[in-house]
Parts: C-alpha cells; structure tokens; sequence
C-alpha cells in the first residue's frame, strides 16, 4: 500500500510539472516584466511577417515585370513612344523611373545648350549623374524593411533570453520560499521560464531566412538596375546602345 501510495503520488506531481510548462500556465503567471518581454516579442513577430509578406510580393511583382519593361523599351523603335511607355508604368516599378530619369537628363540638357550647366557638364556626364542618383534611390527602395527583419533576427532570441533568465529568478525565489527542491516543484517552473527563449527562436529564425532570402534577391535585381542604367547611358548620351554601335560599324 505504501509503495503503491507513493507511486500514486508521484505521479500525480510529475502530471502538475507538466501541466506548469504549459504555455497557458505561463501567461496566467506573467508579471509586468514577463508581460513586457512577451508583447515585445509578440511586435517584432508582427513586424517580421508585414515586412517577409510585403517584400515577398514586391520582389515576384517586379520580377514577373522588370524583364517585361526593359525588352519592350528597347524594341519600341521610337524613343518617344518608348518614354510614353515607361511613363505609364505603376511609381512601384523601378526601370521605369531609372529610364525616365535619364531621359529628362538628357533633354535638360538638350535645352541648356550654350549655357555654363553644358560647359562644366557634358552630356554623358549629366545623364550619368542622373542615372547614379536614380539606381542608388531605387535600390534604397528595395531594402525597404531588411533593417527591421536583420534587427529582429539579431535580438529576439536576447529578449526571449531575458524574459526566461526573469522567469526562472522568480521560479528559483518561489522555490527558496516554499522549501521545496524536488524535480516535480524544479522542472515546471524552469520549464515555463525557458518557454520564453523557445518563443524568441520562434521570432528570430524565420526573420533571418528571410533577411538572407531578400538579400540575395536584391543583389541580382541591383545588377540588372547597373546593366541597364549603363546601356541607358550609351544610348542618351550617344543615340544608340553599346551593341547597336557594334553592328553599325
């Protein structure tokens, strides 16, 4: 009976240590420190998944159009109708603004013929400038959200850390006060305490994904801003692209 009392018993200490690490049993324990960490992580995560959903959709959306708008611009044998076309472009596509930037270059300096602004530039300088301050602000556009994803990445686990380091402080006070040092009392509060640095993995894994996902995705979309910025180049400040040259002589 003794044996059989004992064995009742402890069972029915490890079924309340389990029931301790319960996510639901940790949150009815939050004191405002807890609360803090929880709702902060609980932000970054929110924060995490708006920027993963919004650069996901832009970076298919400018790669289902980018390959779309440049083809169609070089082979609209009018240079008219081809500014015509990229005017008409969404202000979200990039290409379309890098080309009109070089345009309107080229055409101011068309109309300032014989003043100081054509002496101390010339043509290919002007268009070149333009086209450098148009590539670098589209590519500023497209990190639009890495820094968030790259910081969250960077401290959620920390402030998960904190939130268990805090949990299992006050797990090891309510275990001094109690008197009680046996795994049943040990394992439920240390267990919930470390609930907080699983929930900080949780936040910081998929933001670093995809912090080295996008990364990756504007690197080439940044080589192609350089290819065709320089083939805008040549075609301003020349009239024709470096291969057109090519296959004239």
């Amino acid at each position: 009976m003794l044996q059989e009392a004992t064995t009742t018993a402890a069972a029915t200490g490890g079924a309340e240590g389990l029931q301790q690490m319960g996510f639901a049993h940790v949150m009815a324990n939050f004191d405002p420190v807890g609360w803090i960490v929880f709702l902060t992580l609980v932000l970054m995560s929110v924060m995490s998944i708006y920027w993963i959903v919004m650069n996901f959709f832009k970076n298919m959306r400018l790669k289902s159009s980018s390959d779309r708008v440049v083809s169609t611009f070089w082979e609209t044998p009018n240079a008219q109708d081809a500014i015509r076309y990229m005017e008409e472009q969404p202000r979200s596509e990039p290409f379309s603004k890098i080309a009109l930037d070089a345009a309107q270059a080229a055409a101011h300096h068309q109309r300032h013929e014989g003043s100081r602004l054509v002496e101390s530039l010339n043509r290919s300088e002007f268009v070149d400038r333009a086209l450098r301050q148009a590539v670098t602000r589209e590519s500023g556009r497209l990190e639009s959200g890495l820094t968030v994803l790259a910081t969250v990445g960077a401290t959620a686990p920390f402030v998960g850390l904190l939130g268990t380091v805090w949990g299992i402080y006050h797990a090891l006070v309510k275990i001094g006060a109690t008197g009680q040092a046996s795994i049943d009392a040990v394992a439920g509060p240390v267990g919930e305490a470390l609930i907080m640095t699983a929930i900080g993995l949780f936040v910081a894994i998929p933001a670093v994904l995809a912090y080295n996902f996008f990364v990756r995705l504007n690197r080439v979309t940044n080589n192609k801003f350089d290819t065709f910025a320089h083939d805008l180049h040549d075609f301003f400040a020349t009239g024709s692209r470096v291969g057109e040259l090519a296959a004239k002589r």
